[in-house]
């Protein structure tokens, strides 16, 4: 799903050439004047056409558990059921999701909505593919009632071209056992008591570790906060990498001396775990920085495990964590623009929301619907739900693909204490650069 360096480039030349041939047929941006209506007294969305005439739109995603797919399928029967006029072809695109999108976008044969994840985002707004949504909005479509990280990752210059459908921050995992036994009866909320309760935790046979005290995963998208917590930034306005300024290097430097100074720390792979979860799950490490899609990973494969969740410990003074979001966005160059504006309000809106996310496989990006369905205060997904207002959206410039691959091969050397932190970060910055200038 991730483009490489010259890729995001050369195809945002291509769809903004093909959308200039598009305007030539003066598709442009319809209002919806007159028809916003009344959901059962709550939740207000626009009314389906006036006209008898039947409207498809075309809706593309990417594939899904059973679970998430019958939930789906449920929340787009109610769309339709409402509005009897407007049929849904959803279409799952099970390999390649973008590439097959921006082919299709290219090629004119876009769909009229489809899911967008905050990553790609900037590159598709950059390209002018996507189609701007303020003006169908309407009062009783309530913006404000989403939680605003969420919004902002699918804006740009104060223009929204997507609401988004779902999200997870990160949260702290720990095992409620290992911590009785370590005699630590509160969960960590600063780094300095991380780091003191992961060398309690951590466990060894000899000169092996057996469990370490906190799994990590070295990669950007889970370290982009402990940058921005010292005031550093992953890339500036030009999209340019900075992730190795004196102020982006303080918090990443902390994540390292705990797997190379206090031995306290280890990365999946280093016990044969693919992944946080698993690592968790296998009792390989106590605490892990993990999202909402975990839970029902560990429900199912590890049954008896005793664990809780818990905010993520601040980091100089200041609370954040991790986003990941996705958003309903509608095809710039859709003929049924006013069907598809239906169909993102009704999916994004509350009823559709508070279908869509009733099982807890994925969380409402509206805090009403959180609220209804308890998620704020449930006793896993409560800590997931609480950091949605200060969270950082894994995103940054459409360079971010270039940036993310370099930071994450020097990042790791440097985590397994193959190489000074700056030195790698330089290294990388600089490698960053050269690929995105050569890009242009």
């Amino acid at each position: 799903m991730k483009m490489r360096k010259s890729g995001l480039i050369i195809l945002s030349l291509m769809l903004v050439a093909g959308l200039m041939l598009a305007a030539c047929g003066g598709n442009k941006t319809n209002s919806n004047t007159g028809t916003a209506a009344t959901n059962n007294g709550t939740d207000k969305e626009p009314a389906a056409p006036a006209t008898d005439e039947q409207v498809t739109v075309t809706l593309a995603g990417w594939g899904a558990s059973p679970e998430e797919q019958e939930l789906l399928n449920q929340t787009l029967k109610e769309f339709e059921a409402k509005y009897p006029n407007v049929k849904v072809n959803y279409e799952v695109i099970a390999d390649q999701y973008m590439d097959v999108i921006k082919t299709r976008l290219i090629g004119g044969e876009g769909p009229d909505v489809f899911y967008l994840d905050a990553f790609e985002a900037p590159g598709l707004i950059e390209a002018n593919v996507l189609e701007p949504l303020d003006s169908y909005v309407t009062p009783e479509f309530d913006v404000a009632d989403f939680e605003q990280p969420m919004v902002d990752a699918f804006k740009k210059d104060d223009v929204s071209y997507g609401f988004p459908k779902d999200f997870s921050t990160l949260a702290m995992f720990y095992n409620k056992k290992d911590f009785a036994e370590a005699g630590i009866t509160t969960p960590p909320t600063t780094w300095d008591e991380l780091k003191a309760d992961a060398i309690k935790l951590t466990k060894k046979e000899g000169d092996k570790i057996t469990r370490y005290g906190f799994g990590v995963a070295p990669e950007l998208a889970r370290q982009m906060f402990m940058i921005q917590a010292f005031g550093g930034k992953v890339s500036d306005e030009e999209g340019k990498a900075t992730f190795a300024s004196a102020e982006a290097l303080p918090g990443l430097q902390l994540v390292v001396d705990m797997h190379n100074v206090d031995k306290s720390s280890g990365e999946p792979k280093e016990v044969g775990a693919g992944w946080g979860g698993e690592m968790f799950g296998q009792g390989k490490a106590s605490i892990v920085f993990e999202g909402n899609w975990a839970i029902p990973f560990l429900e199912s494969n590890y049954k008896d495990l005793d664990y809780a969740t818990a905010e993520l410990p601040t980091v100089n003074g200041t609370k954040g964590t991790m986003a990941f979001t996705v958003a309903y966005v509608m095809n710039k160059q859709s003929k049924k623009k006013e069907a598809a504006w239906q169909l993102i309000s009704f999916l994004t809106g509350k009823d559709g929301m508070k279908t869509w996310t009733s099982k807890g496989f994925a969380l409402p990006t509206r805090k009403s619907v959180a609220q209804e369905l308890g998620y704020d205060k449930d006793e896993l997904r409560g800590a997931i739900v609480a950091g949605a207002s200060y969270a950082t959206p894994w995103q940054a410039a459409s360079t971010l693909p270039t940036i993310t691959n370099n930071f994450n091969n020097q990042f790791v050397d440097t985590f397994m204490g193959n190489s000074k932190l700056e030195d790698a970060m330089k290294k990388a910055e600089d490698v960053a650069n050269k690929e995105i200038e050569a890009a242009k």
